[in-house]
């Protein structure tokens, strides 16, 4: 089954994102929370989510409509995308995508005034502004914003009155663009020097701030600067040169520029730090700008035209400094980069660059002289300004601990989604773990790893352990262990006596994660090398374990049986692993992205994973082997971190982006594991003796205190209704009198009401007598002036008509003359069409799955257009309702009056209507006419562009005709050419065969002597490896000869201590014996067998080696003669192949000379017997003497005969010599290459 989730609550903010927060109403925030869009409500402290991102890409511009209904997100990606979304059904409206740009996000965002187009800003490398008409996803205009460098562009919006005028500021960037015609054109060009603008405003129609990174904010009317506002902060320093101070002062305040006051106050002087303005707003008091950190400046209007604005307050955003757990850790910098005001102008919304809301409430700024009087809050609760590198949950109380690199670490309560209490150190913490109590925090940091308690109101260190970057750490299930890695060592101590009661030791690479059985007797553990152990907790020792080296393992857990361990690593794949076996049951792959987490649920039902671009993945549980699972959109990060509660009910993540998510988790059938409710929360709290009496001592004096304040108030009571009672008194006889006089006055008011009812009736008849008279007068002369309008209709008509005959007659005629154009033209375009259908075909495709979307689109379009008008028809009918019964009060009073006033009201507007019906038939008659002139106008010039388009085509046939006929000339000449080519290439390809066959024969040759060759150099073999086996027997004999040696040395050695018996015989001769024994018996029954032996050997290798050695000698001398005669042949060969080849180069070109002849001669024969004799001499005479010939003198017509068999004898005569060559060549026999056989000719064409 895969379980369901739904996002019940996010913390943080994204940061980095443009026009990051917004007001939707005056309780209703907009913002970003990783990959979704939170709708949070100030008042409610309720949240109410959009997943925006399906690919985990990450947000980077947000904008809000002027009408508060739509908000457009934009993700980045390899083709970014702008999803607009009804903030009041939280749906998806459009998708727009500009594929033909290259960049890969969208750096801002505007809707227009009336929220009907949307423009978007796209990133490097093109910088283009797109128009877009969102509602239709109809892209209007295009336009490069960039300048010649390509500097970056950071805000872009559109005029306040005007959808066509657009402005675009950034890094040497001010330009003001207006839509016209379908394009953007620039206008009221800059005049001065551009400054790098990192944001602006509109003041009015034609004004605006723009706001620099120098500090400056600069007022434009229209391209103009009218005026220039200097952003900076004030400091003061000590000056140790008296008057004057040292301008090296400045360089110690940071790299930005500084300018010094002139007037010096004692020894103190101020210095004014210039700082960037990152985000400027206006209202109708004036504007607000930030400068510097988490400083906010509050300019109001002056009413001078000159200077327009002046600065009055500056308000700066304080660190509370109880939540620093030491003296010597730096307050977080908030640089505020986004601002909001609320319609009501009452408050102002801050984003910061810490990724924190601030709220400002510009009334209370308003109060106090330079904003000493104002503060900032946040708007709910403060968030991680950094990756959160642990989470953890417990058993009795329904808490989250995160810590992160931000140096802080926060409890949360998910119950009532709320932050209970935070603490900021000077380390920055790698990793926590709650106490299944719930009172205790373990988190280990950079140096140290600390116990901390959990009290009412604070944090505190209770226990220091010197473990240096614990990146893991965990208590067990009953809370009396914990475990802590020290890189690739497990650390367990006790929780109470903090001892270290063990060392696990077996990981070669970083531990990145523990987890306790359910019976606390085992610790399973996963670490960078691949490796997956499972350890006894009272042991001390490695029990199962499961070695994947290719795979970096992060994260783990257990089933609820602990038989099956799922993990996740670096490899792309979920595992499940039966540690007891050693053995991967199955793997499931993730495709493209990495998962970084896991976590199974305490019943065994659910199993969710984090990825590394912030998706959180429902996998059904049994693992299949196709992996089924769901995404769900939740972080712009990887996921660091994910739990879950200890009931089941809720899922907990955490990621890079410094966000937590709470989701409730559901399974496959919508059902949550439900808490026992016998068992609740505990409500115990931490609070220290000396906090406590404090406490009760504040409290009995603030009992005091209220019982002096209930005294008080009850004689301040008594006091006051005395007074109230005479108050009362006084009123009441005032009342009285007025309502006497209220009486009389309603008298006098009814007589007058009477007659003025009378009068009215009398200017009522006259009235509706004078208009009766004057519509009658308007009715006879608009009848006239249709009748004189009817008649120019008529004559018009009859104009048209006979223009109409005119222009089908030309028409006829120019069709005519058209047939035999697009007769040619037709074979042209037909191709066309047939491309043209192909492009139809995969348009219609397209429009098939336009359709589909715009189908969808239309669907959810209805449903909310179905709904908004069942909430105007109960809202109409409501209102309804109470007119009716106010209406009957009503009635009874003014029945009659409002009788005759409605009857004349509605005689007015009939008239007024008539005349209205009139007036406007009137104008319809005169668009009729004006149209039809027009149409004239526009077939006069279609008239005029044909004949243009006629004599056009005319002229271009007669230019294709013209070229089709030298073309022809062309063809008949190459066609004549490639006749005599081919006639020329027959011989040759002949000889090319006959070559090619000479050439075959030569490489069988060759073979022939590679195999000769072959056999040569196996016998050189052959011979090699016997000398080898001789070189060994020769070492053999060595290493015989070295063991004789050694055994005589010890025969010696031997002889000499038996010496010592020299004068003892019975010693001697024992010890001879020994001797002989030890030396000469074994000789002397092998000696005879081995040295016959030994004798044969030697003799048939002596033997052997002679013959050997004659026959190589042969051998060579065989070689080296073949060698001779082979080369003598080579060179014998060439040279009879150069002779002969020259020979028959010689008798080609006689050939092709004898050919050129009788060629020219047949083609005199042809033209003689066409034109006769006498031309045939006349031609003869020439080609003899173009041709040099000799011997044949002058030829009569009577010898053409005689002439062409000599010719053909000839070449008889030479084809028999050519073959005669070739049959008497011999064949080269080597393998050595020959010359080319084409000598370089010329040919005549």
């Amino acid at each position: 089954m895969i379980a369901t989730v739904q996002t019940k609550y996010a913390f943080g903010v994204t940061a980095g994102v443009s026009g990051s927060v917004h007001y939707l109403d005056e309780q209703t925030i907009v913002y970003p929370v990783g990959a979704n869009c939170v709708l949070y409500n100030v008042d409610q402290k309720s949240q109410k989510l959009i997943q925006c991102s399906s690919s985990g890409a990450g947000i980077t511009a947000l904008a809000v409509s002027p009408n508060k209904r739509y908000a457009a997100v934009a993700e980045k990606g390899e083709k970014p995308l702008v999803t607009i979304y009804d903030l009041s059904s939280l749906r998806k409206r459009k998708t727009l995508t500009y594929s033909e740009s290259q960049a890969q996000d969208f750096t801002s965002l505007a809707f227009s005034p009336d929220s009907k187009y949307l423009i978007t800003q796209g990133g490097r490398p093109d910088w283009t502004l797109v128009y877009w008409g969102w509602e239709k996803s109809k892209l209007m205009a295009t336009f490069k914003t960039s300048n010649q460098q390509n500097n970056v562009v950071h805000q872009v919006s559109f005029n306040p009155q005007d959808n066509t005028q657009i402005c675009v500021v950034g890094d040497g960037i001010f330009k003001l663009l207006r839509y016209n015609e379908g394009s953007l054109k620039q206008f009221a060009f800059q005049k001065t020097e551009p400054l790098n603008y990192l944001c602006h405003a509109w003041v009015s129609e034609d004004r605006l701030l723009l706001g620099a990174e120098s500090g400056k904010v600069q007022l434009y009317e229209v391209g103009d600067l009218k005026h220039e506002y200097d952003i900076f902060l004030e400091k003061k320093q000590t000056s140790k040169q008296g008057s004057r101070v040292n301008s090296r002062a400045s360089s110690r305040l940071g790299s930005r520029p500084t300018s010094q006051q002139q007037t010096e106050k004692g020894k103190e002087v101020i210095i004014r730090e210039v700082v960037r303005v990152d985000a400027i707003v206006t209202y109708s008091k004036g504007f607000i700008c930030s400068g510097g950190s988490g400083m906010l400046h509050l300019f109001d209007k002056t009413g001078d035209d000159k200077t327009m604005y002046k600065e009055t307050k500056k308000v700066v955003i304080s660190t509370d400094p109880t939540n620093l757990l030491t003296s010597n850790a730096q307050p977080t910098a908030h640089n505020i980069l986004s601002l909001a005001v609320s319609s009501s102008e009452e408050n102002v919304i801050c984003a910061t660059s810490s990724q924190q809301l601030f709220n400002l409430a510009v009334s209370t700024a308003d109060l106090g002289k330079a904003g000493n009087g104002a503060t900032f809050d946040y708007l709910s609760q403060s968030f991680h300004h950094g990756p959160i590198t642990g989470m953890d949950t417990c058993t009795r109380k329904p808490i989250v601990a995160t810590c992160s690199l931000d140096k802080s670490v926060r409890i949360w309560n998910y119950e009532n989604s709320s932050l209970e209490i935070y603490r900021e150190f000077q380390e920055e913490a790698y990793s926590v773990a709650l106490h299944p109590s719930g009172l205790f925090v373990l988190v280990g940091f950079s140096e140290k790893l600390r116990l901390l308690n959990i009290l009412i109101d604070d944090i505190r260190v209770f226990k220091e352990i010197a473990i240096r970057g614990c990146r893991e750490c965990a208590f067990s299930n009953g809370g009396h262990l914990f475990a802590a890695v020290s890189t690739n060592l497990i650390q367990l101590f006790s929780t109470y006596t903090f001892e270290n009661i063990g060392n696990l030791k077996g990981h070669n690479g970083k531990v990145r994660c523990l987890v306790w059985s359910h019976d606390d007797t085992t610790i399973t553990s996963c670490s960078m090398d691949g490796a997956i152990y499972e350890w006894n907790v009272l042991g001390c020792r490695r029990e199962k374990e499961c070695v994947l080296k290719t795979c970096a393992y992060t994260s783990i857990s257990l089933s609820p049986d602990l038989r099956s361990t799922f993990a996740v690593g670096t490899d792309h794949t979920l595992k499940e692993i039966i540690l007891a076996e050693a053995n991967i049951v199955r793997q499931v792959n993730s495709g493209d992205v990495v998962l970084t987490q896991v976590c199974m649920s305490r019943s065994g039902r659910m199993m969710f994973a984090g990825t590394s671009t912030g998706m959180i993945q429902a996998v059904r549980v049994p693992l299949t082997d196709s992996g089924d699972h769901q995404d769900y959109s939740a972080h712009s990060g990887a996921v660091s971190k994910i739990k879950m509660s200890y009931d089941d009910q809720y899922l907990f993540s955490a990621g890079d982006d410094g966000s937590l998510i709470i989701f409730r988790a559901q399974d496959k059938d919508a059902r949550g594991l439900k808490r026992d409710r016998d068992v609740t929360y505990a409500e115990e709290i931490l609070i220290t003796k000396s906090d406590l009496e404090e406490k009760n001592a504040q409290i009995s004096e603030l009992k005091n205190r209220a019982d002096e304040l209930k005294m008080e108030n009850k004689y301040q009571l008594r006091l006051k209704d005395m007074s109230h009672a005479e108050k009362l008194k006084e009123i009441s006889e005032g009342f009285m009198n007025e309502i006497e006089d209220l009486k009389s006055r309603q008298e006098n008011l009814s007589m007058e009401k009477e007659k003025d009812a009378v009068k009215h009736e009398d200017d009522m008849h006259a009235t509706i007598e004078k208009h009766g008279r004057e519509l009658q007068e308007i009715e006879n002369s608009n009848n006239q002036k249709l009748m004189a309008e009817y008649e120019k209709y008529q004559e018009l008509q009859a104009r048209s008509q006979k223009l109409q005959e005119d222009y089908e007659r030309q028409l006829g005629d120019m069709a005519e003359s058209k047939e035999t154009a697009l007769a040619d033209l037709t074979e042209f375009y037909r191709g066309k069409l047939e491309e043209m259908e192909l492009t139809l075909q995969q348009m219609q495709d397209q429009q098939v799955e336009k359709q589909r979307e715009n189908d969808e689109t239309q669907r959810q379009i209805e449903e909310d257009t179905d709904r908004e008008i069942l909430e105007l028809k109960n809202r109409y009918e409501r209102q309804l309702r109470q007119e009716k019964e106010d209406n009957m009060k009503l009635k009874g009073d003014a029945g009659i009056m409002k009788k005759k006033v409605s009857s004349l009201q509605n005689d007015i507007e009939e008239h007024k209507a008539d005349i209205s019906r009139l007036q406007g038939e009137v104008k319809k008659r005169d668009s009729i006419i004006n149209s039809l002139k027009n149409d004239i106008d526009g077939l006069k010039k279609e008239i005029q562009e044909r004949d243009d388009t006629i004599q056009d085509k005319e002229k271009r046939i007669y230019d294709l005709k013209k070229k089709n006929q030298e073309l022809e000339k062309f063809k008949f000449v190459l066609d004549y050419k490639i006749k005599e080519l081919k006639r020329q290439m027959e011989p040759r390809e002949n000889e090319i065969k006959e070559m090619k066959e000479q050439i075959r024969k030569m490489e069988a040759e060759l073979e022939e002597s590679s195999r000769d060759n072959k056999a040569l150099c196996l016998a050189i073999e052959n011979h090699e490896l016997k000398l080898k086996a001789t070189t060994k027997e020769m070492y053999q004999e060595r290493q015989q000869v070295h063991n004789l040696k050694v055994e005589i040395q010890g025969f010696k050695a031997n002889l000499h201590n038996t010496t010592r018996f020299i004068q003892e015989p019975k010693q001697l001769k024992e010890a001879m014996k020994d001797m002989y024994k030890k030396y000469l018996r074994d000789y002397d029954q092998s000696s005879q067998a081995e040295h016959a032996a030994e004798t044969d050997t030697q003799a048939e290798y002596v033997r052997q080696r002679e013959h050997l050695e004659k026959s190589v000698a042969s051998l060579r001398k065989k070689l080296a003669k073949d060698t001779e005669i082979h080369r003598a042949d080579n060179i014998r060969v060439m040279q009879e192949n150069v002779v002969l080849l020259k020979e028959i180069n010689d008798l080609r070109k006689e050939l092709k000379v004898s050919r050129t002849q009788i060629h020219d001669l047949e083609a005199q024969l042809n033209v003689a017997r066409k034109n006769g004799f006498d031309e045939l001499h006349h031609s003869t005479g020439a080609v003899r003497s173009n041709t040099k010939l000799t011997g044949l003198g002058k030829i009569e017509p009577t010898d053409n005969s005689r002439l062409i068999e000599m010719q053909k004898t000839e070449i008889s005569k030479l084809r028999n010599r050519i073959r005669e060559l070739d049959i008497t060549t011999r064949r080269p026999q080597s393998g050595e290459k020959l010359p080319p056989v084409q000598q370089p000719m010329t040919v005549t064409q």
